[in-house]
């Protein structure tokens, strides 16, 4: 569960693996990913211009995954975003599953050192649909809406098989609480050979700018690596 993956071009890029033996089996992967505009729950991350990511991830066949995700980035003074999480996830039954964890984002080139911050989430999926909420546990700004549970986000995707190896993505979310600035973006994405092709929408409760609410774009291609 990467960065990306807490928005459309994150369902495209779910964790994949290879084997490691140790006294259980598990599993490590690599991925790496270039996008032309790094959308995050509908905001851009930086600025409209390209990104370039990748990461390494680890999961056990109890459910136990860990990993870490990098990316340039550049809103605030930060011109890097380092991502460490870890979680568990697995089925009730054949079709429902679910997924809960930790995140922490950093900022380590920051010069306000305010821009940490890290979230407790969780989400439940049954077919293609998934219903997700990531809660505000820890921020190192501090003051007024910066504590545990300031702020929520919620998600609900949908992805359906368009056939040809294509699928069909939509998702809306909504950001609400003191912490973060409110609002609700919609999207969908086309996904097909490692490529995606999203449009987001994003309406906050006030406005941020003047093309705060414009349509945005973007073009992904993801590589997922066995190590």
């Amino acid at each position: 569960m990467k960065k990306l993956s807490f928005t459309l071009a994150a369902l495209s890029l779910a964790t994949s693996a290879a084997f490691v033996s140790t006294t259980a089996s598990a599993e490590v992967s690599a991925n790496v990913a270039a996008t032309s505009n790094y959308l995050w729950r509908g905001l851009e991350q930086t600025g409209g211009a390209p990104a370039i990511s990748g990461g390494i991830d680890y999961s056990a066949d109890s459910g136990f995954y860990a990993g870490t995700w990098v990316s340039n980035a550049s809103w605030g003074d930060m011109e890097t975003e380092l991502d460490l999480y870890l979680g568990f996830s697995g089925n009730f039954t054949e079709e429902l599953s679910y997924d809960v964890g930790y995140i922490y984002y950093a900022y380590p080139d920051s010069l306000a050192n305010e821009n940490d911050f890290s979230e407790i989430y969780g989400s439940l999926s049954y077919s293609g649909l998934s219903f997700g909420l990531a809660v505000l546990a820890t921020t190192e700004a501090g003051g007024e809406g910066g504590e545990f549970g300031d702020s929520i986000y919620a998600n609900l995707d949908y992805g359906f098989d368009l056939g040809n190896d294509t699928e069909l993505t939509l998702h809306v979310g909504n950001y609400s609480g003191d912490f973060s600035t409110e609002s609700t973006d919609v999207s969908a994405a086309i996904s097909k050979s490692n490529f995606t092709f999203g449009v987001s929408k994003t309406s906050f409760k006030e406005t941020v700018n003047d093309d705060s609410e414009d349509l945005k774009f973007y073009v992904s291609y993801s590589v997922d690596i066995s190590l």
